[in-house]
C-alpha cells in the first residue's frame, strides 16, 4: 500500500499534481493549484493546444520546469468551492495515472480540513492494483504509486495530520474488501474466508484493540438451528460459516450497531441456476461481508466509542444432489419457516439467520445495518454506481444518508410498499423466499423486513451493481471489487 503523507514545504517530488477545471462551454479552462503558487501562464498554452478540457477523469502529463512532470485531473466546471466528492475522484484519477510512479505531490485546491482529507482519500484509493494471482505477466504491470504527499498550509497542524492518518486506515480496509471480491472463489471459500478475517483481526491487536472472533462451523449451525445458511450451503463441498466480529471501545460506548453482510463466496444459483454469461462476477456475491467484516476493523484501528457487532453469513451457493430444491421449506434462526420457491434468492435466506441472531443478544443495539448484492432488480432501478437504502425507520435512514454525503458513497432512498407484502406470503409456510418480480428489490427488503423486530431501527443497502465494476475505472474505483459501503459504515461510527 501507498505511503500517505502531508507537507507544507517545497515540493521536492518529481511529479506535482494540480487541478484542471472548464471555464466556459467554448473550451475554456483554468489550473487549479490549491494553495501553491506556480507560473501557469505557459502551461496553460499548451494544455489548450493539446485539447485540455477539464472533465472528470480526464489526466494530461506534461514535462515540468521545478519538477520533472506536472500531472493535470479535471476538476468539471470551475467553481469557488468544489465538492468533498469531485476533489476526491480528480485525486483518484491522477493516482491511478501515476502507477509506476516513485511519488507525487498532490496539490488540488484545499483550503479546510475536509477537503484536505478528501484529496488524501481519493488519491490513496485510486493507488490500488491487483496482482496475487498473475504469473508470467505479473512483470508487464505497473505497481501503483507508492508514496503520496499531500500539500496544504494546514499540513503543521494536529488535525491534519489525523485527517491524513484516517484516510490512509480507510484506503488500507477498502484495499481489503477489494481484495476479497477479487479473489477467486478457488481460493476464497466460507472457511477460508473466516480464517483471513481472524488473521486481519489478530494483526490489527486482537483483543488488546478491542475485538474479538467467533465462528461457527457447519455442525454448530445445523445443530442451532441456522436453517438459512445451512440450506444455501448445503449442495456445496465446501461446507458454510457464520463469522462474528466484535469491537468494543474502551469505556461505555456511546452506541451500538450490528453490521450485517452477504457472504455467498460464490453464487451459480443452485438447482436454479444461472446463465453462463456472466457467471464470471458471482464471485463478488459476498461484497457485502467483507464490507462489514473490514468496517469493523478500521472503526477498532481508529479507536471509535462505538461498539459493533459485524456478522457475515457466509456459504456457496452450488448445484448438486444435496442442494435445496424448489418447494424446501427450512426453518430459519428463531423458528421461522420459509418456502424456497427460487434457490437464486438466496441471499436474503443467509440475512434472515444473522438477523436473528444479531438481535438475540443480550446487547441492546441501537439500530442494524445490512450490506447485500442482493438483486439484480436494484441494478434496473439505479444503475451500477448508485446503491440502495430500504428502512423501517425513517430517522435512521436520513441520518444514514447525511453520512453518506460525507463519505462520498451514492446511495438513493427506496420504499418498502406494504401492498407487495402478500406476495410473498405461501400456503405451506409462514413466508416464501419470493414474490412479485416487478419490484423485486423492494420484495426482497420486505422479506427481510420480516426478521426485524418493528420497533429495531434498520437499513437494508442493497448493492448489487455497485460493489462490482465490470466496466472502465473512474476516479479512484478500480475494474472488480469496489469496496463500497465500507467508508459510509466507517462514517456511520464515527457520527455516533
Amino acid at each position: 500500500m501507498s505511503t500517505l503523507k502531508i507537507s507544507d514545504g517545497v515540493v521536492k517530488d518529481e511529479v506535482l499534481v494540480l487541478g484542471l477545471a472548464s471555464t466556459n462551454s467554448k473550451g475554456g479552462i483554468a489550473i487549479e493549484t490549491g494553495e501553491m503558487a506556480i507560473d501557469t501562464k505557459t502551461v496553460l498554452a499548451h494544455l489548450v493546444d493539446m485539447g485540455a478540457t477539464g472533465k472528470a477523469d480526464e489526466v494530461i502529463k506534461v514535462p515540468g520546469t521545478h519538477v520533472r512532470m506536472l500531472v493535470f485531473t479535471g476538476l468539471g466546471v470551475k467553481s469557488s468551492q468544489y465538492s468533498h466528492e469531485t476533489l476526491r475522484r480528480a485525486a483518484g484519477a491522477a493516482s491511478r495515472a501515476l502507477a509506476g510512479t516513485a511519488s507525487a505531490t498532490f496539490s488540488l485546491p484545499a483550503k479546510s480540513l475536509a477537503e484536505v482529507a478528501a484529496i488524501a482519500e481519493g488519491a490513496a484509493l485510486g493507488a490500488y492494483s491487483f496482482t496475487e494471482f498473475r504469473g508470467s505477466t505479473k512483470a508487464d504491470f505497473k505497481a501503483p504509486l507508492k508514496v503520496i504527499t499531500i500539500h496544504s498550509k494546514l499540513a503543521s497542524t494536529t488535525d491534519a495530520k489525523a485527517a491524513v492518518s484516517r484516510a490512509a486506515i480507510v484506503a488500507k480496509y477498502t484495499y481489503l474488501v477489494r481484495d476479497l471480491i477479487n479473489t477467486p472463489p478457488s481460493h476464497l471459500t466460507p472457511d477460508s474466508f473466516t480464517k483471513k478475517m481472524a488473521a486481519v483481526v489478530k494483526a490489527a491487536g486482537g483483543a488488546k484493540a478491542g475485538l474479538k472472533v467467533s465462528i461457527w462451523d457447519e455442525k454448530q449451525l445445523k445443530s442451532q438451528g441456522f436453517g438459512g445458511i445451512i440450506g444455501v450451503g448445503q449442495g456445496s463441498a465446501n461446507p458454510p460459516r457464520l463469522l462474528h466480529i466484535s469491537y468494543t471501545p474502551k469505556g461505555k460506548a456511546a452506541k451500538r450497531y450490528a453490521y450485517i453482510g452477504k457472504g455467498i463466496t460464490f453464487d451459480t444459483g443452485g438447482l436454479a441456476l444461472k446463465p453462463a454469461a456472466g457467471m464470471e462476477a458471482m464471485k463478488s456475491d459476498m461484497s457485502g461481508a467483507a464490507a462489514v467484516s473490514a468496517a469493523v476493523v478500521a472503526i477498532a484501528e481508529l479507536k471509535l466509542n462505538v461498539a459493533i457487532d459485524a456478522w457475515a453469513p457466509l456459504a456457496e451457493n452450488m448445484p448438486s444432489d444435496t442442494a435445496t430444491r424448489p418447494s424446501d421449506i427450512i426453518t430459519i434462526f428463531g423458528g421461522k419457516t420459509v418456502e424456497v420457491l427460487n434457490p437464486d434468492a438466496e441471499g436474503r435466506l443467509v440475512l434472515a439467520d444473522a438477523l436473528m441472531k444479531a438481535q438475540s443478544s443480550k446487547n441492546k443495539l441501537d439500530g442494524i445495518v445490512d450490506v447485500a448484492t442482493l438483486t439484480g432488480a436494484q441494478v434496473v432501478a439505479l444503475g451500477t454506481r448508485t446503491s440502495a437504502v430500504m428502512t423501517n425507520n425513517p430517522d435512521f435512514s436520513a441520518a444514514f444518508l447525511k453520512v453518506t454525503a460525507l463519505s462520498g458513497e451514492q446511495f438513493w432512498p427506496m420504499p418498502l410498499p406494504e401492498e407487495l407484502r402478500a406476495s410473498l406470503d405461501s400456503p405451506v409456510a409462514d413466508l416464501a423466499n419470493i414474490g412479485d418480480r416487478m419490484g423485486g428489490m423492494l420484495v426482497a427488503g420486505l422479506f427481510l423486513k420480516d426478521f426485524v423486530a418493528a420497533d429495531m431501527p434498520w437499513l437494508h443497502l442493497d448493492i448489487a451493481g455497485p460493489a462490482y465494476n465490470e466496466a472502465k475505472p473512474h476516479g479512484y474505483t478500480p475494474v472488480g471489487g469496489t469496496g463500497i459501503s465500507l467508508r459510509s459504515l466507517v462514517t456511520l461510527a464515527e457520527q455516533g
